[in-house]
């Protein structure tokens, strides 16, 4: 076991020197940089130009800016925002939590209604459910995500039922523990459910897919035949099987959830990561955009090894690491 971890920790590092060196190659393709829009402003002198372009190193080459970022990097100090003048790892620190639970929250609801409904669709097959399903999973794939944005925010706004911005009201400080957590839920329900809608369509389909695929193997024929329940049937000896490729995709579905879930924080007003990305992407914020992209490929490696830890806990067959 303990080679098998060695061997996840060292692909981990190779992984983010790699995503981090062609990150800030793609960034330098793009013309000009933040200094740039300043020299527009005829308040700022040319010296105080230079002043900031040496403060923030771009009067480097880009290997040199490169490996500069990396050195601090390695230490946990992922410079200063161009645009905030802020340490950027505490600009993170503050809009991660609510990226990470508005990505959760739809994860949790795309997996509570994916599965279900991909394993009745199978079920069913060919038969009024199914095809009441199909025609659903049709129609939320073809929805973009921000029509799905777009309808959720108007029929809040026309009924008022749901909030339309932000994380919290304005009197949270004064709600009771219980009331706080609601409250934060009830502003949660809408951005989930934008990436819910865009997310749960096509896991839906691959549920019911891997069933069927699974149901007419010889081994459910046999175990039909030994006079086994028809619900121990699909869901103790098929289930386990057919679930599998869905859990591998756990791990990219974790990682794409910071980056699809710029759409609902934008349109609902979200304090999360997606609008802080944007702007430091639209300002050509180096040290801040790296950052991001740092932290998205750190998500996608915790999602593949808990892909990989949930594969084996659902088929014992699967170990993490070769016996000796």
């Amino acid at each position: 076991m303990a080679r098998y971890w060695i061997k996840r920790i060292l692909q981990a590092v190779l992984t983010l020197f790699l995503a981090s060196a062609l990150s800030f190659a793609i960034i330098q393709l793009a013309p000009g940089d933040y200094l740039n829009s300043l020299q527009q402003n005829p308040t700022i002198s040319a010296e105080t130009i230079e002043a900031l372009r040496q403060q923030f190193g771009l009067d480097k080459s880009p290997v040199e800016q490169y490996f500069l970022w990396l050195s601090q990097a390695i230490r946990g100090n992922f410079g200063e925002s161009f645009v905030y003048r802020r340490p950027v790892a505490l600009l993170l620190w503050e809009r991660v939590p609510a990226t990470l639970l508005l990505a959760v929250a739809s994860l949790i609801l795309t997996w509570g209604l994916a599965i279900p409904l991909g394993i009745v669709a199978a079920v069913y097959q060919n038969r009024r459910p199914d095809y009441l399903l199909q025609g659903v999973s049709y129609l939320a794939q073809g929805f973009p995500s921000f029509i799905a944005g777009l309808i959720l925010l108007f029929i809040a706004q026309r009924t008022g039922w749901f909030p339309v911005g932000d994380m919290t009201r304005i009197d949270f400080v004064d709600l009771t523990p219980l009331g706080k957590v609601l409250d934060i839920l009830w502003h949660l329900m809408l951005p989930a459910l934008t990436l819910t809608i865009i997310s749960f369509a096509g896991l839906q389909r691959l549920m019911r897919g891997n069933l069927l695929d699974v149901l007419g193997q010889d081994y459910i024929r046999t175990a039909r035949a030994k006079g086994l329940p028809e619900s121990r049937v699909i869901y103790v000896h098929a289930l386990r099987n057919a679930i599998n490729p869905l859990i591998t995709l756990l791990g990219f579905e974790f990682a794409t959830l910071l980056s699809g879930a710029f759409i609902s924080e934008y349109f609902f007003n979200w304090p999360g990561l997606g609008r802080l990305i944007l702007q430091a992407v639209t300002a050509q914020d180096l040290y801040l955009v790296m950052a991001s992209l740092m932290l998205g490929s750190v998500m996608l490696i915790l999602g593949n090894l808990l892909a990989d830890i949930l594969l084996q806990w659902a088929d014992p067959r699967i170990r993490l690491h070769s016996e000796p």
